[in-house]
């Protein structure tokens, strides 16, 4: 048989996280360190791999019923290499450090297990309740998977040059930086899109750091579900079911 396709092989590296293309994960297990992956996340193995739901405490628990930002993850564990992908997404490898940082958690699809996570909220300038947003900060050193749908946009943030994104197009941003979340508007109508511009929530970035953006402000493609841990709510605009269910409630 022979076909172009059998110049698709896997990827050689001594790496423990290797992008085997744009879209798919490679991730080596030596039975040593096990990783947390997205749930359903998994596409193909080889060797002795287990996968096990991850267990949460009842302060995870409690959060992600109380704000909706959290992780469902299944724990793979053993000797051998697992593949992972979502939805044909883009995937980057981030090393975390001391810094940290802070992620949207729809956008991770595995991580080190050794790293640490723990839900905080981004408050809005008006100091509405419900207005704000929650991510999630992931802290101490190891690796990070995470997805973006297209190619993103890495901005650099330095004391002398602020940067404002699209609360919907954000991925991720250095846990060390200030992050004010605004609206040009007016607080009486904080969740309508200003005027015809389309443009609503934004973040407002300053410090040393960086912020990642992708190239869409919608999450997942299509709205199609993530895994078997699918979030209900994707971002905060008009484009994201939260802004939908929102302008049903406000119009």
């Amino acid at each position: 048989m022979q076909s172009p396709l059998f110049s698709h092989t896997e990827q050689q590296s001594q790496e423990r996280y290797v992008v085997q293309n744009a879209q798919l994960l490679r991730v080596a297990l030596t039975g040593h360190d096990d990783i947390l992956a997205r749930k359903g996340a998994m596409v193909a193995y080889q060797g002795l791999i287990d996968f096990d739901g991850e267990y949460q405490s009842q302060g995870q628990r409690r959060a992600r019923a109380r704000t909706g930002e959290g992780l469902d993850l299944m724990r793979c564990s053993g000797q051998g290499t697992v593949y992972f992908a979502n939805l044909a997404q883009y995937i980057h490898v981030v090393d975390v450090d001391q810094e940290g940082m802070t992620v949207d958690s729809a956008y991770v699809l595995a991580l080190d297990s050794s790293l640490h996570t723990e839900v905080i909220a981004v408050d809005s300038q008006y100091g509405i309740s419900g207005s704000g947003k929650y991510q999630l900060n992931i802290s101490g050193r190891g690796k990070v998977a995470l997805m973006t749908s297209g190619q993103p946009l890495m901005m650099q943030v330095t004391p002398d040059k602020y940067v404002n994104v699209d609360a919907d197009a954000i991925v991720a941003w250095s846990s060390s930086l200030r992050v004010q979340m605004q609206s040009q508007t007016h607080s009486t109508g904080v969740w309508r899109r200003r005027g015809n511009t389309g443009e609503g929530w934004e973040l407002s970035f300053l410090g040393q750091g960086f912020a990642l953006v992708q190239p869409s402000e919608v999450l997942p493609p299509q709205n199609a579900q993530i895994g078997q841990g699918a979030r209900a709510q994707f971002g905060m605009g008009q484009h994201g079911s939260h802004g939908q269910n929102q302008n049903n409630v406000w119009n």
